[in-house]
């Protein structure tokens, strides 16, 4: 920066009687656009030399550091930092071991970025400040240039005899029209001119500063813990103590096993409400099967009750009183066989199918018993 600004004023000493010439268009507002040069060379040069004492703070703070020992009072000598003055405050008194979490890391940095951000804004008004002189001198300039090129045309006399009179008054007409252009060509040129040694200078201290953000980043890096785990600036801060970091991560685990648990605990339900829909359907089918099987009983006992009165009176006839033949002896006692084998038959189907019904029905409750007790777990 130093070297740049030399530069620039050899460059002008080679360029005296000329920008002499044109300062002195307008000194007034020229000399304006030449002070806020000055003074925003000097500002700049301010804040990049303000760095100073916070990289002697902070070399001094690792020297300290690298012992595991921090002692403030050897600290308290120095300046207090400016862009430093969070991580100072942060330090206060403490004693041990420096340590940082992720998270105060890039709340730190974050708020020397900010400062710095503020006071480059300065800097970048005066930039501006300075074209803007420039412009306000060329449409002053060139206001007043229109304006006296009105007057003299207005002032000329068509009436003179002699050329020479005219072409002397058009002369003298010219002359403040034509420092009006030099108002407005010199203003440009001091303020366009200020501009860029203006910005070039707050380029560097742009660059100084990020050189010693960066620094200052790949050191707190050194000695940042990952995980939240690790405390802060020695005893006095510790974002997440291990014992938290501990019970929310079961706590999360415990939430993931829930989370499952509910999932597998809504599959059962619908399942259960699937079982409950096909034995809704089955105890329909069953209830038709009993229903049909009730109307083969009805009509086996109607068949039965039928058949009694052919029974009692097979039963009070005396066959050694009826003059019969061998063949139709054979043949009652056939049908006497026959009847007695249908009336076991009759007897031994209405058991089996009592004993089937008891059966289906038994099946029944215990199926309804075990899905109410899956529902009930469920």
């Amino acid at each position: 920066m130093a070297g740049f600004t030399l530069a620039v004023l050899a460059f002008c000493a080679m360029l005296t009687p000329y920008l002499l010439d044109a300062f002195l268009a307008n000194y007034l507002l020229n000399g304006s656009i030449l002070l806020v040069l000055a003074v925003g060379i000097i500002y700049i040069f301010r804040q990049v030399l303000m760095l100073t004492p916070e990289v002697r703070w902070l070399e001094h703070l690792r020297r300290e550091s690298k012992g595991g020992l921090i002692f403030p009072g050897a600290l308290s000598g120095e300046r207090p930092p400016r862009l430093l003055g969070p991580m100072s405050t942060m330090i206060g008194e403490k004693r041990g071991k420096l340590s940082l979490s992720t998270t105060s890391m890039r709340t730190l940095l974050d708020s020397i970025q900010s400062r710095i951000e503020e006071s480059h804004d300065i800097s970048r008004y005066l930039i501006g400040l300075l074209i803007f002189l420039g412009l306000l001198g060329t449409f002053w300039g060139l206001l007043s240039t229109i304006n006296a090129v009105g007057d003299t045309i207005a002032g000329l006399s068509g009436s003179a005899a002699d050329p020479a009179v005219l072409f002397e008054d058009l002369k003298a007409g010219l002359s403040t029209p034509l420092a009006g252009m030099g108002t407005a060509f010199s203003s440009s040129l001091f303020g366009l001119g200020g501009s860029l040694v203006l910005g070039f200078l707050e380029l560097q201290a742009g660059q100084a500063h990020n050189r010693f953000v960066n620094d200052l980043e790949e050191w707190l890096s050194g000695i940042t813990k990952l995980g939240g785990g690790g405390g802060g600036f020695g005893e006095g801060e510790q974002s997440v103590p291990a014992y938290i970091q501990a019970l929310l991560e079961q706590t999360a685990d415990s939430l993931d096993t829930l989370q499952r648990t509910i999932a597998r605990g809504e599959e059962d339900r619908i399942q259960a409400n699937r079982n409950l829909a096909a034995l809704t359907e089955r105890l329909g089918v069953l209830a038709d099967q009993m229903r049909s099987e009730q109307n083969v009983l009805t009509r086996l006992a109607e068949g039965q009750a039928e058949l009694k009165p052919l029974f009692a009176r097979i039963a009070n006839l005396d066959v050694s009183t009826v003059n019969l033949d061998d063949t139709t002896r054979s043949h009652i006692r056939n049908l006497d066989v026959h009847l007695e084998r249908l009336t076991g038959e009759v007897a031994s189907g209405r058991e089996q199918s009592v004993q089937e019904i008891r059966s289906e029905i038994r099946l029944l409750a215990r199926t309804i018993a075990a899905i109410a007790e899956e529902t009930e777990q469920a």
